[in-house]
């Protein structure tokens, strides 16, 4: 133990010398004042990098649904899905969850990590072709650590194919054995690049080789969309995608992932992915809140509209300044610094000099030389919050360039 402690100090020594040491802010969240957080010492952040992107965290129905189920069926589950863990909200949310993307089914995880992982490592561990025949999964470049992270826990033979290049899929699909179970894995919303995938000429590509697709549609449910269904809804094509994976953490402000698809692939997940089958369930009051949120944001068309509008708003100023935005084709606007140490600081001079707080994204969530402020304006940013903010990013970045020189 004293030499793998002694490991663990100098490996954190490394970090911090590269200046990628995390260290967590901690904010509070008011519920009727978001995107305002409250610090320790009482003072106000206007907060600019949350996930719950459509601001329904604080959204009274919600609240409220969380409350009224609390109050009935108290803070926890008590047990898993199959030890008095399910209840009629679970059986609700996950029967509004398939509908939403026009599925048979749907499972609830209890975060959009865990749905990855376990489906993705329960799927490729399976043997549709016999022993000795696995499958061979294609995994885009730059997805999630969730997806590498089921896949690598799996017994699949995996192939990266470079972001969002059909051309290469195409080639490495081509050169697999005949008669190999075949998986595309993929997201629809990659969020640190802010690009959307082309799921169109995926599911061609599938369909040539009858490959399975898995599509993880974390950053895009809620929001896009007739029914905010996600890309695949606003493309038209999610009736082509086998088995699609969400999150209610994010859009949906509340907590817990999801996958949806075939009822009888749904079913063997559910009977056999220990990531679902050996962990406690959601609590109630979040499978409430969740449902709650599901239902109002399918029908709020202007609430989503909103989004979009505040998301192009910030790219035309942030242009417009001079400063050197990442080209996003989604809601979420990245922001490029370029060395880990002066993200950071860039981050902390918006925090300490003028109360807002934007993430700084080193590696490895993004590679070396691409660090990044990312924002995530949502229906309640005004345009007097963006003014602020373009201002204060001008002059930090200005006294960068100028101590750098």
């Amino acid at each position: 133990m004293v030499a793998f402690a002694a490991y663990c100090r100098q490996s954190l020594d490394a970090i911090r010398a590269q200046g990628r040491y995390r260290e967590f802010t901690s904010l509070q969240k008011q519920a009727e004042r978001f995107p305002y957080y409250r610090r320790g010492d009482g003072s106000e952040v206007l907060v600019w990098s949350s996930n719950d992107y459509l601001a329904m965290g604080g959204h009274p129905i919600v609240v409220e649904a969380a409350c009224q189920a609390a109050r009935t069926m108290g803070a926890g589950a008590g047990g898993t899905r199959n030890i008095s863990g399910t209840s009629p909200l679970h059986d609700a949310l996950e029967a509004e969850l398939a509908a939403l993307h026009g599925k048979a089914a749907a499972l609830l995880f209890t975060s959009g990590f865990v749905s990855n992982h376990a489906t993705l490592s329960t799927v490729l561990n399976s043997q549709p072709a016999g022993p000795g025949n696995p499958w061979h999964v294609y995994s885009d470049a730059k997805n999630h650590a969730s997806m590498i992270a089921g896949i690598k826990g799996s017994k699949g033979i995996c192939h990266i194919f470079r972001h969002n290049d059909t051309a290469h899929l195409e080639e490495l699909l081509r050169a697999a054995p005949a008669g190999a179970p075949r998986l595309i894995a993929f997201e629809s919303v990659y969020s640190m690049d802010a690009d959307i995938a082309p799921i169109e000429a995926i599911c061609d590509i599938a369909e040539r080789y009858s490959a399975v697709t898995y599509l993880d549609e974390v950053h895009a449910v809620g929001m896009y969309g007739a029914n905010g269904g996600g890309v695949s809804e606003r493309d038209g094509v999610a009736h082509r995608i086998d088995i699609i994976e969400g999150t209610l953490a994010k859009a949906f402000g509340c907590h817990g992932g999801y996958i949806a698809g075939d009822a009888d692939v749904v079913d063997y997940v559910r009977s056999v992915a220990p990531g679902f089958i050996f962990t406690t369930s959601l609590p109630p009051m979040t499978a409430a809140a969740a449902l709650a949120s599901v239902r109002h944001v399918k029908a709020d068309h202007a609430r989503r509209a909103r989004l979009f509008e505040r998301a192009d708003a910030l790219k035309h100023r942030l242009d417009a300044a001079g400063l050197p935005r990442i080209a996003s084709a989604s809601h979420i606007v990245p922001l490029h610094v370029g060395e880990a140490a002066l993200c950071r600081e860039v981050s902390r001079r918006l925090l300490d000099e003028y109360g807002m707080y934007a993430t700084p994204i080193n590696y490895p969530t993004v590679p070396i030389g691409e660090e990044r402020l990312r924002f995530t304006p949502t229906p309640l940013h005004t345009d007097a919050m963006m003014t602020a903010l373009v201002d204060a990013l001008g002059a930090i970045m200005a006294r960068a360039r100028r101590a750098a020189a």
